[in-house]
């Protein structure tokens, strides 16, 4: 939150990967004048449009965390990719890396759900690697050895969840082809008659022309726009408020929204 005042932004949203743990301690750190959206990136599985599917990210703001269907879902998924990281961890050191699964999994805050990120970052201690980047390029990317799959929310099951928990969802990065496979502009329109209400527009991994269509399907499709820098976890190559939010549309995705509230400072 300090990081963001001196940026000199005046709204950010906290949205780490599957977890709200989070959202205390950023409220109790909003400076002045400062607006803090609370939310969550979602992992999900869509369909990708051309008979496949693929892993989305969905980011979920201003819904009751204290949803017992969220709750429940989000308790089986925490639970699982402990698990699976913990079993990559052990196949890591059992080929003779440098990597102790315990404490791998004692460094992980009590209410993350644990991810090759933080495998990663055990390589990255013990030498192996020096960056995230190298670490999943050389072991951990889908496909590789120690690459274990995982079950993910269905996108739409996600996006039925947020909504009943009063929140409102945009999709992430969704034609950020340097990630990996992405949906088609089919597919989001499928998820805006689900009820989406936004789509992640401007953001780093976005090319000016990447942009302009989806700017352009965004408004075919009436979804609210979105920017963001993406900062956060660790070894960050952006600056936090490289991309933003236009206020109005931010005022509109507050407007749709009724299971938490914005924090003002």
């Amino acid at each position: 939150m300090a990081a963001a005042a001196a940026a000199g932004l005046d709204a950010v949203a906290i949205t780490d990967h599957d977890t709200t743990a989070g959202w205390a301690e950023a409220a109790a750190a909003v400076s002045p004048g400062m607006r803090l959206v609370p939310g969550a990136e979602l992992s999900c599985k869509s369909p990708d449009g051309v008979g496949g599917h693929v892993t989305v990210h969905l980011l979920a703001y201003l819904f009751d965390p204290e949803s017992p269907a969220l709750k429940a879902e989000q308790s089986r998924l925490r639970a699982e990719r402990r698990d699976r990281l913990r079993r990559m961890a052990e196949r890591m050191a059992a080929d003779g890396f440098p990597v102790d699964a315990d404490d791998v999994m004692g460094r992980l805050p009590a209410d993350s759900p644990g991810g090759r990120p933080h495998l990663a970052r055990a390589l990255i201690r013990a030498g192996v690697v020096r960056t995230v980047d190298e670490a999943f390029a050389k072991y951990l990317a889908t496909g590789s050895s120690y690459h274990m799959p995982r079950t993910d929310t269905p996108v739409e099951t996600a996006i039925d969840m947020i909504a009943d928990a009063g929140g409102v969802t945009v999709l992430a990065h969704p034609f950020a082809r340097s990630r990996g496979p992405i949906v088609t502009a089919e597919v989001i329109a499928d998820l805006a008659d689900r009820g989406l209400s936004g789509v992640e527009v401007d953001h780093p991994d976005h090319d000016e022309p990447t942009r302009a269509r989806l700017r352009a399907l965004a408004a075919d499709l009436s979804l609210v726009v979105t920017g963001s820098s993406d900062y956060h976890g660790t070894n960050k190559v952006v600056r936090l408020g490289q991309e933003t939010t236009a206020p109005e549309m931010l005022d509109a995705l507050v407007d749709k929204a009724s299971g938490s509230q914005v924090v003002i400072g």
